[in-house]
């Protein structure tokens, strides 16, 4: 029986739609220095983000290829090509929506000011950083949020490419500000007289971040698929569970 032409593009649009995708290999980009999101041990990389991405991918059928570098070179290897994507706690802010396309929030946290014990009974909070050096990662949003409070004037900022817990618990500096989640995994993994100063300052939201053009559009709607798909089985609310105890990836 001869098939008419309607019927045949029908065929042929049907098995377009279910045709697998091709599979893809992808860099991410991530510092391997961020515990426990990100970091190295017995020279294996892994970690909160580590676990996400291999999800996706497991997903996606594609293969995700790590590159580890310095947090403050993250953002300019995305912009010229070097990696597809960060999975390093990005949290999306207006100048960042300006450069890049982003996968929807798969962490909520809060900006945390941290000091060495014993002091957080004088330092409760942003208001008693007047006068104070406050150390923060360097391409960090931190220096941001930190420059958009009442007394930001009064609060000497210094960036760090790393050993901000260390200068703090040292007294080279009277507090670091990072996120919540990771402060307080530091304080309980760690040596060093670290504690939690106060509640949190402002809400953050994590993502993915991709070059906003054809290619980059096009994987960001890849992965966020997939990252729904996690989300309503149950696999990054586990993912969560497992490094933090709690499940980070739904607002509070």
């Amino acid at each position: 029986m001869k098939k008419s032409p309607v019927l045949l593009a029908l065929i042929v649009a049907l098995a377009a739609t279910s045709a697998p995708l091709r599979a893809e290999t992808w860099t991410v980009g991530m510092s391997g220095g961020y515990f426990p999101f990100t970091f190295v041990r017995s020279d294996e990389l892994q970690g909160f983000e580590v676990d996400f991405i291999e999800a996706i991918a497991a997903e996606t059928g594609d293969t995700p290829e790590f590159v580890t570098m310095a947090f403050s070179g993250l953002v300019g290897a995305l912009e010229s090509g070097r990696i597809d994507t960060i999975a390093n706690q990005i949290t999306i802010t207006p100048e960042r929506e300006a450069a890049f396309v982003f996968s929807q929030p798969y962490v909520f946290d809060g900006a945390q000011v941290v000091v060495k014990e014993g002091n957080e009974d004088t330092i409760t909070g942003v208001e008693d950083l007047s006068g104070k050096t406050v150390a923060v990662n360097l391409g960090s949003n931190f220096e941001e949020l930190l420059e958009g409070l009442p007394n930001a004037a009064e609060i000497d900022i210094r960036t760090y490419d790393s050993n901000i817990a260390q200068d703090t618990a040292l007294g080279r500096v009277d507090a670091f500000v990072m996120d919540r989640v990771s402060s307080a995994q530091l304080i309980q993994e760690s040596p060093l007289p670290l504690a939690l100063a106060g509640a949190p300052f402002s809400e953050i939201r994590n993502a993915l971040p991709f070059r906003d053009d054809e290619e980059g559009r096009a994987l960001r709607d890849r992965v966020d698929a997939a990252i729904t798909t996690l989300r309503d089985d149950g696999t990054l609310a586990e993912i969560s569970q497992k490094w933090f105890g709690t499940d980070i990836t739904v607002p509070e």
